[in-house]
């Protein structure tokens, strides 16, 4: 699990999630792995009370120590070091209470979270996106892996996935049913025609297709689009280049962000920022700088002014 760990450093494995989401039964299946029979001990601290208790018998075996919590007062800085003193773990496992605000978690300065998991329950998805967003939001920033269960009567995976990118585009989300692993989601729920000469990307659709854009290479490698976009432009990027984007709300009011992807154009020069423009552009994937590795850069065909677009986008 994880990278190699520093032995200055203590390592935090975090799974988050709703209540019932399984995130006990995903820890107990992960501590009876193979390849978690690790040396030393280690200390699981469960923040919450669900239906699943931990075995008694895979904790001794795994040589666990299983410490419950009620308050996020329990697990202040000062806290956490008094148990790391008491039972002198290795690692540490945390099971978080999806009620609690993950932002305010507090550490001691020599721990780390190594990685975090984030489990859903495909079933209540909805519920908590509509109810829940910001704690949704806080769960998902900074989880490399995010597992949504019991996706068995779930119609819109695609729609789904898509929330969950606009909180965190690099994690990696994996569906299952009662089967296992969904390997294939359609695409056939895309609200804009990806076989046409040109596909327009109406006003409201652009979240859609900015997310699908950045997830799915092979889907709009070298497909012509069409939207209407603010301008932003920057010193530190190479001439005739700048960014057609919107203002996007990926989880809350505090979480508003400008997404955009780069575009060439012969007329970039004589745009000035906040304008409003309608673009035509080729799609194409590249090393970009600002994507931290390959991404969309759009070559644009046409670029001609537009009236604004006074909506927000939303996930």
């Amino acid at each position: 699990m994880g990278p190699v760990i520093d032995d200055e450093t203590m390592p935090l494995f975090l799974i988050n999630g709703f209540l019932e989401a399984g995130k006990t039964q995903f820890l107990q299946f992960t501590m009876g792995q193979d390849y978690f029979q690790a040396e030393g001990k280690t200390l699981l601290i469960c923040c919450e009370e669900g239906d699943t208790e931990y075995d008694p018998e895979l904790l001794k075996k795994t040589n666990t120590i299983l410490v419950n919590v009620e308050s996020m007062d329990e697990i202040s800085p000062e806290r956490l070091t008094e148990l790391e003193l008491l039972h002198n773990p290795e690692r540490v496992l945390m099971e978080w209470n999806g009620m609690w605000n993950q932002d305010e978690l507090r550490l001691p300065k020599d721990w780390e979270v190594y990685q975090q998991i984030t489990i859903i329950d495909g079933s209540t998805f909805d519920l908590y996106v509509k109810n829940m967003k910001p704690l949704l939001g806080a769960m998902v920033r900074n989880s490399e892996l995010i597992i949504c269960n019991r996706c068995d009567d779930v119609e819109d995976l695609e729609g789904y996935r898509r929330t969950l990118l606009a909180m965190n585009n690099q994690a990696e989300i994996v569906f299952e049913d009662a089967e296992g692993e969904i390997s294939e989601i359609s695409e056939a729920d895309l609200p804009y025609d990806l076989s046409a000469d040109v596909t327009v990307i109406a006003p409201e659709d652009f979240g859609i297709w900015y997310i699908d854009c950045m997830d799915k290479p092979d889907r709009y490698r070298g497909k012509v689009v069409e939207f209407t976009g603010m301008v932003m432009k920057s010193n530190k990027f190479p001439k005739n280049y700048f960014v057609p984007g919107r203002m996007a709300m990926t989880c809350c009011e505090a979480d508003m962000t400008f997404l955009g992807f780069i575009c060439k154009a012969r007329e970039a020069r004589n745009l000035e920022n906040r304008q409003w423009v309608k673009v035509r552009a080729k799609i194409e994937y590249e090393e970009w700088q600002d994507y931290g590795g390959v991404g969309p850069v759009l070559y644009a065909e046409s670029v001609e002014p537009a009236e604004p677009i006074k909506d927000i986008v939303q996930f």
